[in-house]
């Protein structure tokens, strides 16, 4: 790997362990490529996001889950399946698996090529308004419906494929990944899913009807939701950061992505270690 991206969470912390990390880099004989919000914290030229992941042969994220999230969609949008390194700057990071202080002993094995990387898989979320697609995007956590700022819930008609579900009245609806298992959809009472099997769950967020309850689905079908309610201020968020207001009869669309995102595992740390630790099993 000669060529290596870099993208940061704009906080000291990170701008600091930039500066250090390309030095350290360019000392290796590697070359640097800072996205361009980072590289402007530094006062350098970088690199237009979408462009990043078509020039490195890595991608090394500073900053915590979120920051990871992003860099995630950029890969995806690129088609060029860059592995992502991700160092957690956080107090918790599921994805972000290598703490600061561990980074350059565990980035010089991956240089090396002697660390694995997981596959994750995406899913790909669409919003369909009068048979138009009016917004999509691949997300790695969850595509999540949610009600306004307004008290009422909203009511949604769920279907699987060409199969009727259910319909549901609730504060919105919580479309995950295995991976994204552990985040808005467990807070929501949606079960852990290890990240090797192959399905996504479907998680109601407080349901008007209790039996109402979080289903895990193969991979291989499509969820479509459509909002029956007057929106009132109703969305479709992806992974949390980009978000399309909801109109009365969109459709939201939701199947896996073509593509996955390799992650470079910690090279002692399994994915129970990480649970134990981040959810604090045991204390």
């Amino acid at each position: 790997m000669k060529k290596i991206g870099i993208i940061a969470k704009d906080i000291p912390r990170a701008h600091d362990a930039v500066r250090k990390l390309s030095k350290w880099l360019t000392a290796k004989g590697r070359k640097v490529f800072l996205e361009d919000r980072t590289a402007a914290s530094l006062d350098l030229t970088g690199h237009a996001p979408r462009k990043l992941p078509s020039l490195v042969d890595m991608i090394i994220v500073l900053g915590g889950d979120g920051t990871l999230l992003s860099a995630a969609r950029l890969v995806a949008d690129s088609r060029k399946n860059v592995p992502i390194f991700g160092v957690n700057l956080g107090s918790l990071g599921f994805m972000a698996e290598v703490p600061l202080e561990e980074l350059y002993g565990n980035l010089e094995k991956a240089l090396a090529g002697k660390l694995r990387a997981d596959e994750r898989m995406m899913l790909f979320a669409s919003v369909i308004r009068k048979g138009k697609t009016i917004a999509e995007h691949t997300v790695l956590n969850d595509a999540v419906v949610s009600k306004g700022t307004f008290a009422r819930m909203v009511s949604l008609e769920v279907s699987v494929g060409d199969d009727y579900l259910t319909a549901i009245r609730a504060d919105g609806l919580i479309l995950a990944t295995p991976t994204g298992s552990t985040a808005y959809s467990l807070s929501a009472g949606g079960p852990i899913i290890h990240p090797a099997l192959h399905c996504f769950v479907v998680t109601p967020i407080c349901p008007h009807t209790l039996s109402n309850r979080p289903i895990v689905i193969p991979d291989s079908s499509v969820v479509r939701v459509k909002l029956l309610s007057r929106s009132e201020g109703a969305s479709l968020s992806f992974d949390g950061q980009v978000v399309t207001a909801l109109r009365q009869n969109d459709v939201v669309e939701v199947k896996k992505a073509k593509y996955r995102v390799r992650l470079i595992k910690h090279p002692t740390k399994n994915y129970y270690e990480i649970l134990r630790t981040k959810l604090k099993w045991g204390n």
